[in-house]
Order: structure tokens, then sequence, then C-alpha cells
């Protein structure tokens, strides 16, 4: 779905008289795939260049060097663009940014609308959208009434209603509270098995990584560490070299001398369990 071959991306900062003040490099020769029907974390401290690279995704950046595809088709042609985000839909930190219409049916048409798509069928596609993140009864209200959870709700019914095969959540629960991260990070999950679309979650909550099948973790624009989430969170000393946590399950079991990779609370209770035993 996904694949990066030898990605450099530099940040280039000019003075007043437009010449070369400064170069930060993002992203390092970076090499990436993730097949179809994945779900992929990916964390990093903060500077570690993930949001650089969910915006390749999303043909919002394109390379200095190397090459990005997404399902075969090249990031570097302008032409390819919108057929680009239409497979790759991208929900963003703060859902008041992606919200532009006066009531929820018309912001999740506003991607079909643009694309010229009939009315029949964008009409069909904003229905059946509502309905899968359970917002089709609020159709006809204000977005704005809306708590943070529901509004991103809105902004990934939008992407739905584009039919997309992947789906970039970048930092999509930062602004949210506990309710509203745990019914973002679920909704994801259940897209991702229940409609095989691809998912790559981009957050510095570790608790929203558990249940992915690969995370990365990127240091310096490189992937530093990847694997299943019992391999990545079994380094615990390489993570915190790294400016990145564990999960609290973990941190916790490690502490009290609990043997293995503990990353639930269930599992934290039966490795108590035995332990007493």
């Amino acid at each position: 779905m996904v694949r990066f071959e030898n990605v450099t991306f530099e940040y280039i900062r000019r003075d007043e008289e437009g010449n070369v003040d400064s170069i930060t490099t993002a992203l390092d020769d970076l090499s990436l795939n993730i097949k179809k029907g994945e779900f992929v974390a990916i964390l990093g401290s903060n500077g570690s260049g993930k949001s650089t690279l969910a915006r390749h995704i999303n043909a919002l950046l394109k390379p200095t060097e190397g090459k990005v595809l997404i399902a075969g088709i090249d990031t570097a042609d302008d032409d390819d663009a919108l057929e680009i985000r239409q497979r790759a839909g991208m929900v963003f930190q703060n859902p008041d940014n992606q919200i532009i219409a006066e009531t929820i049916e018309e912001d999740v048409a506003f991607g079909p609308e643009n694309m010229g798509m009939p009315t029949d069928e964008m009409q069909q596609r904003v229905d059946e959208a509502l309905k899968r993140v359970g917002l089709y009864k609020k159709r006809h209200e204000s977005p704005n009434r809306l708590s943070g959870g529901q509004k991103q709700k809105v902004a990934i019914a939008g992407i739905l209603a584009m039919k997309p095969e992947c789906i970039i959540f970048d930092e999509p629960t930062a602004m949210l509270d506990p309710a509203g991260r745990r019914m973002i990070v679920e909704t994801a999950h259940e897209l991702n098995k229940k409609d095989g679309i691809t998912i790559i979650l981009i957050t510095h909550n570790m608790e929203e990584t558990v249940g992915a099948d690969r995370i990365i973790v990127m240091d310096k624009g490189k992937i530093a560490l990847q694997g299943t989430p019992r391999q990545v969170f079994s380094k615990g000393e390489a993570l915190k070299a790294l400016g990145t946590e564990v999960p609290a399950m973990t941190e916790l079991a490690q502490r009290i001398g609990l043997e293995g990779c503990i990353l639930t609370r269930e599992e934290f209770v039966e490795a108590y369990k035995k332990a007493l035993r």
C-alpha cells in the first residue's frame, strides 16, 4: 500500500534576500513498506520526522530525494495528487481545522462533491459514512455543537465517503479527553478489522499502539526500531534513550518485577495473580 524508497526530505529556510539560511533534514534516506490492510503505529519524540512522513503518504509533501509510491502511484506527479488523496485520506490533530460546512452532512459531502460525483452516489456515500461512525441521526446538526471526539468522527466520515484504501491519523487524539481518545482509537481498529482499511496511526500515547500489527519508532528522520508491540516495548531502555516511553502497564509490571512484556491491564492482572500464587 505504501512504499518509501530511500526518501530524504529537507526543510529549507531562507533569509529575507532569498538565500538559504538553514537546512533541516526531516527524513534521512528512509525506506519503508506498509502492506494493504496493516495497522501500523508510528512513534517518536518531537522532531523525529513522524508528521513529515505522514504528509508524504498523502502527497502534501514530496521527497527531496527518493520515491514514495501509494498503491503503486508515484507522488511526484502532480496530476496524480487527487487520486492519491482519494486512496490515502488524512485525519489531522485538530478536528476544527477540517470542519468547513454548516451541517455534518454537508461537511462529509465536501470531498465527494469536489470529485464531481453524481448526487445520488454522493448522498449514498455520505449516509453510509455517517452510519459507519454513528452520526447519521445527527446529520442535519451543526458540527460545532459536537464534542472533540465526535468532530474527529465527522472528519473520519469525510474520509470514508471518498472510499479510501488507507487512512493516516496524525496525532488525532492529542486534543481529546480520555473518552474521546478511546472513541477514535476504537473506530480506527474497527475500520481496519471490518473494512480492511490500512491504518497508519501517529501518536505520542503508548496505550493507543498496543493493538497495532506493527510499531515503527522514528529518530532523526530514520527508523530506529520496529516490530510487534511486544517486541518494541520489551526494549524499554532503548525506547527511553530515544525519548519514548512504554505503556503504563508495561512500566508498572517492570517496576514490581513481573515476568514478560505486559501490555494491557488484563495481562497485568493475570501476571500479578500468577506472581501471588
